[in-house]
C-alpha cells in the first residue's frame, strides 16, 4: 500500500517512467520505441511503435494459467438463464466468432457494428471484431432506428450483428425489424447482417443474400483457430458514440495499446481487484462503462466478470445481492441511478444474503447524493466510492484509489484526481485557476492520459473544436461540468455547466438543489430543470418521486408537502434556490441507461418540442410531467 499524492505526482511529473512500469502490465508482441508523441497538440499518441491487441491480452494470455478458471459468467434475470464460460471456453467462442467475420471479408480496419441485447454473444463479437484488427462500434439495443442509421453511416460497417430480440422486464423487444428499418434508411448499409436467433421473435423475418444466422454460421468454425492481428497501439480498437449530441453523432475513437495499459493498470490501483476474484459490474455494453468493467478491464485482470441482463428489482429487489452471495463477488460497479431504484423497495433485501465477500461498490454515471451513498453503505454495510468520468475518458478521472491508498471518504465527493491526470478548474470567463471551493470548470490538461479518447472518429477538427477551444489562454480539454475543490483535494461535481440555472445574476447548479430537496425525508428522486422567467431570468422547477404517496394523495396535501419540501431548500441553500414549483410524480423520464432527460424535462416546462425521446424508457413520464404542468 503506498501513498495516492506521491504515485498521483509521479505520474504527472515522471509521466514516461510511469507508464512504462504500468505498460508492463500488459503483453507486447513488439515493444513500444516512445511513451508518448505529443508533437501535434492537442493529440497524443502512446506507446508509440508497440504492438500488440486487446483480445490477447483479455483472453489468450490467461489461458495457460487459468484456463479453467471462470472468465464470463452470463446472468439472465429475463430467460431465466445463466451459463459460466471458462477463459478457455471464452476462447474457443471467440476463435469461432472471428473466423465467422473473417469469412465475411472482415479484415484490419474495418468496422463491425454490434446491435444486441445483452448476450454472451455480444462479448465474443467485441473480442472477436478486435482479435482480427477491426474496430466495433456498440450501439446501445435501446436506439430506434433513425439512431442507428446515422451511426450505420458514420462508421461505415462492414458487418452488422443484432439478435432477433432482446427483452425488457419479461417483455420482448424484437431489435430486427429496427435493424431492417435502419438499414434502409442509411446511406451505406452493410454487406452483411449476422443474426444471432434466440427465438424469442417466432415474427422475424430474413433477407437472403444479406442476412446470415449465427448459429449456422458458427457450427462451420467450430474448430477453427484465429490468430490476432497484432496491431500498433495507436491502432483504434472501437468507436462509440455519445448520446444526447445534437447533429451528426460523436463517435469516440479509443486506441488499442493506451486504453489496455489504463484498464489494467486501474483494476489493481483504483478497483483494488486481483486475478482470480469476481468483479460484477451491473452496467450495459451499449454504454463504455460496460466496455471497460464487463469486458475489458476484469479480463485483462484476469478476473471473473459478471454480464446481468435483467432489471435490478426483477424477481425482486434481492437478484443483485443474491448474485454477490453466490458468485463471491469482491468488487461491484453500478450507478447512483440504480440505487435509488432499489431505495424504494423492501430495505430487507439488502441485509437477505450474505455479501460479506464484497469489499467496495463503486458508483458513477451521474453525481452521487449523500442520502442515496448512506442508505447503500449502512443497509450493506460496505464501502461505496464515488467515481467520475466520461465516454471520453474510458476510465475514471476522479476517484479513491483504495488499490495504492486507502484515503477517508468525504460524501458527495469522487474524492481526488486518478493518477496521469492533470486536472484543473478554471474560470468560466477569465480561464484563472480558481480558489478551494470555488466553483470552476473541471478541465485536463494535455496530453490526456492513456486510455482516453484519441480523437472523434473520421473529424479531428471536429475534436479540437468540441473539446479544447473553451479557454484562449489554454488548449485544455473541457469536460464542460462544474466542479469545486476543497482545502484538502476533493473534488464535488455540481452538474453541467449547461445545466446552472442562472436566477436574478446568481448562478445556481441543479445538481445543488437537487441534494438539497433529496435531504426531505419523503422525497425518494428528484430533478430540477432551470425554466424561463420573465423577472429573473430563469427559476428552478423540480419534479420529485415520493416514498409515501398519501402525504400528496390530494391537491391540499400535495401543496402542503411541496411548501415542506421548499422550506427544506431554503433551510439547506437559502431562498435563492427555492424552486418555484415542486411537482409530485410517481416516475422521472430517463433513458434505459438511467440518465434523466433534463433537456427533455425543461422543454416541456418552456412548452417547447422535447426533441429526440428514442432512448427513453418509459413514455408515460412523460404524459405524468405534462399532466403535472397542468394541474
Amino acid at each position: 500500500m503506498g501513498n495516492y499524492q506521491q504515485f498521483h505526482a509521479r505520474s504527472i511529473n515522471q509521466p514516461d517512467a510511469f507508464w512504462t512500469e504500468q505498460a508492463a502490465r500488459i503483453d507486447w508482441v513488439k515493444p513500444f520505441t516512445q511513451v508518448c508523441d505529443f508533437s501535434r497538440p492537442p493529440f497524443a499518441k502512446w506507446f508509440v511503435g508497440g504492438e500488440t491487441n486487446l483480445c490477447y491480452n483479455a483472453v489468450d494470455r490467461h489461458l495457460a494459467t487459468r484456463g479453467d478458471q471462470p472468465a464470463l459468467v452470463w446472468i439472465s434475470s429475463e430467460v431465466e438463464q445463466t451459463k459460466t464460460y471458462t477463459y478457455r471456453e471464452l476462447s474457443d467462442e471467440v476463435n469461432r466468432f472471428a473466423a465467422v467475420l473473417k469469412s465475411l471479408g472482415v479484415g484490419k480496419g474495418d468496422r463491425v457494428l454490434i446491435y444486441m441485447p445483452m448476450i454472451a454473444e455480444a462479448v465474443f463479437a467485441m473480442l472477436a471484431t478486435v482479435r482480427i484488427g477491426a474496430i466495433h462500434s456498440v450501439v446501445f439495443g435501446g436506439f430506434a432506428a433513425a439512431s442507428l442509421a446515422a451511426r450505420i453511416d458514420d462508421a461505415k460497417p462492414k458487418v452488422l450483428i443484432t439478435a432477433d430480440a432482446g427483452s425488457r422486464m419479461g417483455k420482448v423487444i424484437p431489435l430486427k425489424p429496427l435493424t431492417d428499418e435502419s438499414i434502409k434508411l442509411a446511406e451505406f448499409p452493410p454487406k452483411h447482417v449476422v443474426i444471432v436467433n434466440r427465438g424469442l421473435d417466432k415474427a422475424m423475418t430474413t433477407i437472403p443474400g444479406r442476412d446470415m444466422d449465427y448459429g449456422v454460421l458458427r457450427q462451420k468454425h467450430m474448430d477453427d483457430v484465429v490468430p490476432c492481428e497484432w496491431v500498433e497501439s495507436s491502432h483504434p480498437s472501437y468507436i462509440l458514440y455519445t448520446s444526447g449530441t445534437t447533429g451528426k453523432p460523436k463517435g469516440v475513437q479509443r486506441d488499442t495499446g493506451g486504453y489496455a495499459v489504463a484498464l489494467a493498470a486501474s483494476m489493481p490501483h483504483i478497483f483494488d481487484l486481483k486475478p482470480g476474484e469476481t468483479y460484477f459490474c451491473t452496467s450495459d455494453i451499449g454504454w463504455v462503462v460496460g466496455h471497460s468493467y464487463i469486458i475489458y478491464g476484469p479480463l485483462i485482470n484476469g478476473s471473473t466478470t459478471i454480464m446481468y441482463d435483467g432489471v435490478p428489482i426483477r424477481p425482486d429487489a434481492g437478484v443483485w445481492w443474491n448474485i454477490v452471495q453466490q458468485y463471491k463477488v469482491s468488487v461491484m460497479f453500478s450507478s447512483p441511478t440504480a440505487v435509488r431504484v432499489l431505495k424504494k423497495q423492501d430495505p430487507a433485501f439488502l441485509t437477505k444474503y450474505d455479501v460479506s465477500s464484497l469489499r467496495y461498490l463503486f458508483l458513477a454515471g451521474e453525481p452521487l447524493d449523500q442520502p442515496t451513498s448512506d442508505w447503500i453503505e449502512k443497509g450493506l454495510g460496505v464501502k461505496v466510492i464515488d467515481n467520475y468520468w466520461q465516454t471520453e475518458s474510458g476510465w475514471p478521472i476522479l476517484s479513491a484509489e483504495p488499490g495504492i491508498e486507502v484515503t477517508p471518504r468525504k460524501l458527495g465527493s469522487p474524492s481526488f484526481a486518478s493518477y496521469g491526470y492533470k486536472v484543473k478548474l478554471k474560470h468560466e470567463e477569465t480561464g484563472k485557476p480558481v480558489g478551494p471551493n470555488e466553483k470552476g470548470v473541471l478541465c485536463i490538461e494535455a496530453p490526456l492520459p492513456p486510455g482516453c479518447m484519441s480523437t472523434i472518429w473520421g473529424d479531428d477538427k471536429r475534436f479540437v473544436q468540441t473539446y479544447f477551444t473553451m479557454f484562449k489562454d489554454e488548449q485544455v480539454y473541457t469536460t464542460f461540468d462544474w466542479a469545486t475543490c476543497d482545502a484538502d483535494g476533493y473534488y464535488y461535481i455540481m452538474g453541467r455547466t449547461d445545466d446552472v440555472i442562472n436566477v436574478a445574476g446568481h448562478r445556481l447548479g441543479t445538481r445543488e438543489i437537487e441534494e438539497a430537496v433529496q435531504n426531505h425525508p419523503n422525497i425518494a428522486e428528484v430533478a430540477v430543470v432551470g425554466v424561463a422567467d420573465q423577472l429573473k431570468g430563469q427559476v428552478p422547477v423540480a419534479f420529485a418521486v415520493v416514498k409515501d404517496t398519501s402525504k400528496t394523495a390530494t391537491p391540499a396535501l400535495a401543496a402542503a408537502h411541496e411548501k415542506e419540501v421548499m422550506a427544506t431548500v431554503d433551510k439547506e441553500l437559502g431562498a435563492i434556490a427555492r424552486p418555484a414549483r415542486v411537482h409530485f410524480v410517481t416516475i422521472l423520464p430517463k433513458t434505459r441507461s438511467g440518465k434523466l432527460l433534463r433537456r427533455a424535462i425543461q422543454a416541456l416546462c418552456e412548452g417547447r418540442d422535447p426533441g429526440d425521446l428514442t432512448t427513453i424508457e418509459d413514455p408515460t413520464a412523460l404524459e405524468q410531467l405534462k399532466g403535472a404542468l397542468k394541474a
